[in-house]
């Protein structure tokens, strides 16, 4: 049976290439895959990184992978995630031992 992918973005992540993310220069994603405004990217985030506060336009979806993060003051260990509304603002997110987490969102 031949499957349609009509509609259907599915990413690879060893076809996808490394760019860099944020910027101070300490962290990288993939793009994943994108569809309808909304991208799927995994980042690796070094120790020290540091988000830049910002206000949600849309809802985002975050799942932690590996390591830990801090946002708005929760400690996020793999197999945590958020949900933050549209609305809401961000000012609080960093790394103090690196971090790979699933990110999605809408631009």
């Amino acid at each position: 049976m031949e499957h349609a992918l009509d509609g259907w973005d599915i990413g690879h992540a060893d076809d996808k290439e490394w760019v860099p993310w944020g910027s101070t220069g300490d962290a990288k994603a993939k793009v994943l895959a994108t569809g309808d405004g909304y991208y799927v990217v995994v980042v690796q985030a070094d120790p020290g990184y540091t988000g830049e506060a910002h206000e949600h336009d849309y809802s985002e979806f975050s799942y932690v992978l590996d390591g830990e993060y801090r946002t708005q003051g929760q400690t996020m260990r793999a197999g945590d995630a958020y949900v933050a509304a549209p609305g809401s603002v961000h000012t609080d997110f960093t790394t103090e031992t690196g971090a790979t987490y699933l990110s999605i969102f809408k631009l």
